[in-house]
């Protein structure tokens, strides 16, 4: 049985403010982090696993700890970011002859990685309608002819999506850092496809990038249609609770309040009187979702408190955040145009007509404030009462 490594060293910029706080592979969708949702598809296909950290690793560390479901879990730092080929070479000497790599901000199917394992050397590709802006995997046969960067025109509807069976004697290979400064780890699978085309490739069915804030909810979605019902939970008299549902014990589902699944409500949280949680929607540990609060497939963080009257369409809210009465997250503009939101200063099209509020880790918001569509919060920023917010919030920022 091999052993796998998971890529989990990156700084995630592209996900703030919700990497402010945490690594990406420690972001949670559908009630769990990123690693550990890769970790259960691993599970009986591997005995040991090394992750290589490096950005807010003590985080990781205590997500994961040193075992998971009987598989012994290894760490090793990657101590400057240098690209994946770098991150991957950094655990050489922890591994055998051969490896699995996973990309540790992506999530993956079981059976795609029992595809991708049955030869080696060996890379997941995807066929998708529209694959500019990713790596592209042109083939023959059941072989890889090429693998191009990003190319300004497509050459594939093939894309790569980060996972890789591979041997020692390919990583011990010397390369270059490629045009972004980075030693990438497609450069050493060119090495086969140079030595006689011996790169093999293996078609995902069900593959998730999860590169912006708003691919969690893409993939929450998916998720949480394979929940099943399960109520531990207290639920008062009163209450409507419809299809797949998970309440965990030590929640509260107060008097009055209707839920249509799938929802998931963790442990801790109290969710009404009169509150209306439905979509595809996650509200995490010790929360409070008070009277006549409506959510719509959104992920509510960690002690998060929606005080009452609010509604949360379409948004990620991180932990510790407090909602103060009235506030409305809206997620549909008013021409029903794709929503964009600011990514490194510039606007990014989303690809979803509904899209509520991005919000970071301890951001407070006060009475009767709208929260327009796309709008990001940054980590502990305050938001005023009674506030027409439109533009982006930074970090720690007082809109007053």
């Amino acid at each position: 049985m091999t052993k796998a490594v998971i890529l989990a060293a990156g700084w995630g910029t592209r996900m703030n403010p919700l990497t402010f706080t945490k690594p990406k592979p420690a972001l949670s969708v559908a009630g769990k982090t990123v690693l550990e949702h890769n970790l259960e598809e691993l599970k009986g296909l591997v005995e040991e696993v090394v992750i290589v950290v490096g950005y807010k690793e003590e985080v990781v560390k205590e997500t994961i700890g040193e075992k998971y479901d009987g598989m012994k879990i290894t760490y090793v730092q990657q101590e400057k970011q240098l690209g994946t080929g770098h991150a991957a070479k950094v655990a050489l000497p922890f591994l055998e002859e051969k490896f699995l790599v996973l990309n540790g901000d992506d999530l993956y199917l079981k059976e795609d990685i029992k595809k991708v394992l049955k030869n080696n050397p060996s890379i997941l590709v995807k066929e998708i309608d529209d694959p500019t802006g990713y790596g592209q995997i042109s083939v023959e046969g059941k072989k890889v002819k090429e693998i191009v960067e990003k190319p300004p025109e497509p050459v594939s509807n093939l894309i790569n999506v980060g996972c890789y069976h591979l041997s020692k004697e390919l990583l011990e290979k010397e390369i270059e850092k490629s045009s972004r400064g980075e030693y990438e780890i497609v450069d050493f699978l060119r090495f086969s496809i140079e030595d006689g085309n011996k790169l093999y490739f293996a078609k995902a069915k069900n593959w998730h990038p999860i590169t912006y804030p708003w691919h969690l909810l893409d993939a929450n979605e998916t998720l949480l249609d394979e929940l099943k019902r399960d109520i531990k939970g207290k639920v008062e008299s009163n209450c409507s609770i419809k299809g797949k549902v998970r309440v965990e014990k030590g929640a509260t589902i107060k008097s009055g309040t209707c839920i249509e699944g799938p929802v998931y409500i963790k442990s801790g949280t109290i969710v009404g009187p009169n509150a209306f949680i439905r979509g595809r929607t996650v509200v995490g540990n010790d929360s409070k979702i008070g009277h006549g609060v409506e959510v719509k497939n959104s992920i509510i963080g960690d002690e998060v408190f929606l005080s009452h009257l609010n509604y949360i369409g379409d948004s990620v809210i991180g932990n510790n955040c407090n909602i103060g009465g009235g506030v409305i997250a809206a997620n549909l503009r008013f021409d029903k145009k794709m929503i964009n939101v600011n990514v490194k200063e510039k606007k990014v099209n989303t690809g979803r007509k509904k899209l509520g509020v991005i919000m970071g880790d301890g951001v407070s918001v006060g009475i009767n404030a709208s929260l327009m569509p796309g709008v990001v919060i940054g980590t502990g920023a305050i938001v005023g009462p009674h506030m027409m917010v439109k533009k982006d919030v930074g970090e720690g920022e007082k809109l007053l």
